[in-house]
């Protein structure tokens, strides 16, 4: 068994890497057309093509909850980042999206201009001033034109059962364009990893949950989209991994991992939330 799904791995993996380059030509090609619409179609073609690919040579099949839980119009959609195959879901089911992005993604061959075109969101990875205010100027032209906005909050890929910290650009844009946020969970990472090469066969689960509520306090929004986010993920790996539900482990990034706090009682408020969430002082 681990012999045939390390050759469904291998399958995948080639075609990955024979579609990205096929269609990355291709949505160079899109960017010289006038508007962006050719290179979106070109991306969620590929996003969609992906997914099946993912499907019939992996043997991981993505299932998308909650889908009644999206506003009509434009909205911020902040997801949990387990895996490379978090963004192929998004672009392969929501209409009109736009997506967040740190500056590193600038550095691939023809990839500056196809973000360019496409109208992402590009931000230095480093953080800062400088980055909030970018965030802002660039999510203002999007929001304006009533395009979905795609933001990982943690800003890196977190294994399952791990989180980093949740950075406020998502508050500071909801608030500033009067824009509904949509957390997202997921458990793909139990299934696909990070950027990992060997795939895990099963049925992966990627779910949109409530709205947040407009008008919260920074405190409150970013305490309540952590527990919405993470609680739900916890239960997601919970069931796909045939075991208890656990908190989080708390872990930074400065070069390399390091572990911030195992789960302890204190990090309960990020098992699933219910009616009576309260934020943790001095959040």
């Amino acid at each position: 068994m681990k012999d045939q799904t390390s050759m469904r791995s291998v399958l995948f993996n080639a075609y990955y890497w024979v579609l990205s380059i096929v269609y990355g030509l291709s949505a160079a090609l899109s960017a010289l057309l006038p508007g962006r619409k050719p290179v979106a179609f070109a991306l969620r073609l590929y996003s969609q093509r992906m997914l099946w690919a993912l499907a019939f040579f992996a043997d991981v099949k993505v299932e998308l909850k909650g889908r009644e839980n999206l506003p009509d119009g434009p909205f911020i959609i902040a997801a949990k980042h387990h895996s490379w195959g978090d963004g192929f879901v998004m672009f392969a089911h929501i209409d009109n999206l736009s997506f967040v992005t740190g500056d590193h993604l600038e550095r691939f061959p023809l990839v500056g201009a196809i973000l360019k075109k496409f109208g992402a969101i590009v931000v230095d990875s480093c953080g800062g001033p400088e980055a909030r205010e970018a965030l802002s100027k660039s999510a203002a032209q999007v929001a304006a034109e009533g395009r979905r906005i795609l933001i990982y909050p943690e800003g890196h890929l977190a294994a399952p059962g791990e989180r980093f910290r949740y950075r406020t650009g998502v508050y500071h844009m909801s608030k500033d364009f009067g824009l509904p946020v949509v957390p997202v969970a997921t458990n793909l990472g139990c299934f696909w990893k990070q950027t990992e090469k060997l795939k895990t066969p099963g049925t992966a689960t990627v779910e949109f949950l409530p709205p947040l509520p407009q008008g919260l306090e920074k405190a409150e929004f970013m305490a309540r989209m952590e527990a919405a986010i993470e609680g739900r993920t916890n239960e997601l790996i919970a069931q796909a991994r045939g075991e208890a539900v656990k908190p989080s482990v708390l872990v930074e990034w400065n070069g390399r991992k390091n572990v911030v706090s195992a789960p302890t009682a204190a990090t309960a408020n990020l098992l699933p939330m219910g009616e009576g969430f309260q934020p943790p002082a001095g959040s």
